[in-house]
């Protein structure tokens, strides 16, 4: 018979089944090496400093933020003053659409091959930025835009017109899509809305400057022989030729990359954001195409940016042509369209504060749709000759029109996993959206004015649709987290 020692028998007899007394501190050894391994995992986790972070956080703010916010602003001067320039001195026949003989159908189709080129080269241009870094492909595109926008005044008929937009279109897609997609790299989910909206308001800006600048340049008809309207695209492209070099030099690539950021920095920018935001090395692959472009939920999403897109191109196109539908006329019509777009800008701001701050994206976005809805609605249904009334529901109307866009697009990056999906979604999501914009060009009718009922309850249908789109979309996201495995990331709403 064996008898189980812990010194002098340290082995086990199989028929007794006595273990043993060093199989125990094997086991002990084990968990003592289990505990050492978690404890080494966890000093491996970096730890952020909340100070450090909001000042490297104010750092990139300076860079990408103003950056963006300053580009943006110019890309909406330069795409939508032709709204400007088609009723500029048009009490005294020198407006685009008196000195090039157009008809309100070529006009329009000259808005539309705008939005057709812009269909085309968004996902392309998204490519490129990735494949060229940031800085180097937003400082050509501007270049690029801004002297076609100054070709724009050397037209002398409809094909000259047509072509130009085209172009201009082509140079343009590239950038909203690609301002967002950055934000990714450098941003939490919930610091984006309100970054969004910043640039958004550079929209808004555009808007009140680029009538106030319409109206000072209307002083210039017949300067040199030139009309106008022609002066105001020459003045108005140059800014973005300008900037483009600054942009070369300053605006802000990939976090891990930028040499503007010492290795500390670097180092805090890229962990403060590891797993939820898209890394700037990092390729798509066609599984993550095919991926992004099978996810249903993300159509949605889609729909929800083309319906405020309607909203937002007939605005941003008609709004002088509405105002001075209101009674105003001459230069008091562009000086009248500031008001609206400065109203705007504190609302945008605003509403994307609160969706960041209380994590309320999709609330913030339905209710922007509601209210913009009820307003288009009530703009419709007022009688033609209700001027001040009128004006008063438009400010409503365009400040929360533009205010859609801030909690709807940090909606969707929010939920969007993986640098892949980004690089495709985001710029598929302006593609698609751009068929709303199409829609927008054709619903103002000139001889509607003043009432311009179809414009209204179009823009209050789509509206409207946009929020029930935001509630089902909302509902999905909370049913998905209600199934979700623990460990899980939840559905951001």
């Amino acid at each position: 018979m064996v008898i189980c020692d812990a010194v002098q028998h340290p082995v086990i007899d199989l028929e007794v089944g006595c273990p043993a007394p060093e199989e125990d501190e094997k086991e002990r050894y084990i968990a003592h090496l289990e505990e050492v391994s978690n404890v080494d995992e966890q000093a491996q986790v970096y730890v952020v400093d909340p100070a450090a972070e909001r000042r490297l956080v104010r750092r990139i703010d300076l860079r990408m933020v103003t950056g963006s916010t300053m580009m943006y602003m110019l890309c909406f001067i330069d795409r939508f003053n032709i709204g400007n320039a088609k009723i500029l001195n048009n009490d005294t026949g020198d407006s685009l659409q008196q000195s090039l003989k157009l008809t309100e159908t070529q006009y329009l189709i000259a808005l539309m091959v705008f939005f057709v080129a812009y269909t085309v080269f968004e996902v392309p241009s998204n490519y490129l930025l990735k494949k060229f870094k940031p800085s180097r492909w937003f400082a050509f595109l501007m270049i690029c835009w801004g002297a076609l926008t100054m070709l724009i005044a050397a037209t002398r008929n409809y094909g000259g017109l047509v072509a130009t937009r085209f172009l201009l279109g082509t140079f343009e897609a590239g950038l909203f899509p690609g301002l967002v997609y950055c934000l990714t790299f450098w941003y939490k989910p919930n610091e984006r809305a309100i970054r969004i909206a910043l640039i958004l308001a550079g929209a808004t800006l555009g808007g009140a400057f680029g009538s106030a600048i319409a109206y000072g340049i209307g002083q210039l008809n017949g300067a040199h022989g030139l009309e106008a309207w022609r002066w105001l695209f020459l003045i108005e492209g140059i800014p973005a030729i300008i900037l483009a070099p600054l942009i070369y030099l300053y605006y802000p690539d990939y976090p891990e990359a930028v040499s503007w950021l010492s290795p500390t920095e670097r180092k805090l920018a890229t962990e403060r954001i590891k797993g939820v935001a898209s890394i700037g090395h990092e390729a798509i692959t066609w599984k993550d195409a095919k991926e992004t472009l099978l996810d249903w939920r993300l159509y949605l999403h889609h729909y929800i940016w083309a319906a405020y897109s309607v909203g937002f191109s007939s605005i941003s196109l008609f709004t002088p042509t509405v105002v001075q539908g209101l009674g105003f006329q001459g230069l008091s019509a562009q000086l009248f369209t500031v008001p609206p777009y400065a109203i705007a800008f504190c609302v945008v701001t605003t509403i994307a504060y609160t969706a960041d701050r209380y994590d309320i994206r999709s609330w913030c976005s339905v209710c922007c749709f509601a209210i913009c809805g009820v307003s288009f609605l009530i703009e419709g249904s007022l009688p033609a000759t209700a001027f001040t009334a009128r004006y008063a529901v438009l400010c409503v109307a365009v400040s929360f029109a533009f205010s859609i866009a801030g909690p709807t697009l940090s909606w969707l990056t929010g939920n969007l996993r993986g640098t892949g999906a980004s690089t495709l979604a985001v710029p598929l999501n302006g593609s698609v959206a751009t068929f709303g914009q199409i829609t927008g060009i054709f619903i103002y009718k000139s001889r509607e004015s003043p009432g311009f009922p179809t414009g209204h309850y179009t823009n209050a249908g789509f509206m409207f649709s946009g929020a029930i789109a935001g509630l089902v979309l909302r509902y999905v996201y909370t049913r998905r987290n209600r199934t979700l495995a623990a460990g899980e990331p939840k559905w951001r709403l």
